[in-house]
């Protein structure tokens, strides 16, 4: 074995347990209304682009693995296409399943990534929106190679927030000072997304993402992260004062703007 990919093993190790620890299958289960109103979508950019760039069509089968209430799904279900989501928390499961009811080419399975229950090769197109970081990239690597077609594409998406401003300097202040296992829910780790695609290149595309938050969608998208305390916790209060003092200042007629970096990862 290489150092290099001994290194990976180590790192996923350490990420299961850590995951074992959080216990992600449940771990956004009371935050499911606020994650469904007030998470932030991805661009509409992103299909087309899909599109034209891997020559992505409707008769293609698309994965989305840990989908979630489903919004990354929604981009491609609107479009015409079907999708399978993968996910393995019963409540943002149901919430996908209630959301997406209109669309008959959506379905869901109580799976996970490392174990999706699909069809060997069957798969056109795999997603992950927002969710890689929850998931053991050595076992799920092994899934996905399994699952996905001779040529298909796997492509990993996160929206960033940005912090190059007043506002959302503030707001990532806020986070980091109340969050709680802030730094377990790190992101995009490109070392590990390299190794993930390897021996293959990746293709990065990047999208311009923007929200107008009122107060209580603001408030609600700050809740709707699983490591910020809820009503209850001895630093609920005084997080709350926090956030409307952060508004206060830097709303324009009642609105905040909340900027993100959606950035796609896949392979070429």
């Amino acid at each position: 074995m290489s150092l290099q990919g001994g290194a990976f093993l180590c790192h996923s190790t350490l990420m299961l347990s850590q995951l074992e620890a959080l216990h992600p299958t449940t771990r956004f289960s009371n935050r499911v209304e606020n994650y469904v109103k007030y998470r932030p979508s991805y661009p509409a950019q992103i299909v087309p682009f899909l599109e034209e760039h891997i020559g992505l069509g409707k008769d293609q089968r698309i994965a989305d693995i840990g989908s979630g209430t489903g919004i990354f799904s929604e981009l491609f279900l609107g479009k015409g296409y079907s999708v399978v989501g993968i996910e393995p928390n019963a409540d943002m499961r149901m919430a996908a399943d209630h959301h997406l009811s209109r669309f008959t080419g959506f379905s869901s399975m109580d799976q996970r990534a490392e174990d999706t229950g699909l069809d060997s090769q069957s798969i056109d197109l795999i997603t992950v929106a927002q969710a890689f970081h929850w998931m053991d990239p050595g076992p799920t690597k092994m899934e996905f190679n399994r699952i996905l077609k001779p040529g298909g594409h796997i492509l990993l998406a996160w929206n960033l927030r940005l912090h190059h401003t007043p506002f959302l300097e503030g707001y990532e202040t806020l986070k980091q000072r109340f969050g709680i296992d802030y730094k377990l829910t790190k992101r995009a780790d490109e070392a590990v997304i390299q190794e993930f695609f390897s021996p293959g290149t990746i293709h990065i595309q990047n999208f311009s993402n923007v929200q107008w938050l009122d107060f209580d969608a603001l408030k609600g998208q700050l809740l709707s992260a699983s490591y910020i305390p809820l009503p209850g916790h001895p630093s609920y209060d005084n997080m709350i004062s926090e956030l409307v003092r952060l508004f206060v200042s830097f709303n324009e007629n009642g609105l905040v703007k909340m900027e993100f970096e959606t950035k796609l990862y896949m392979n070429s």
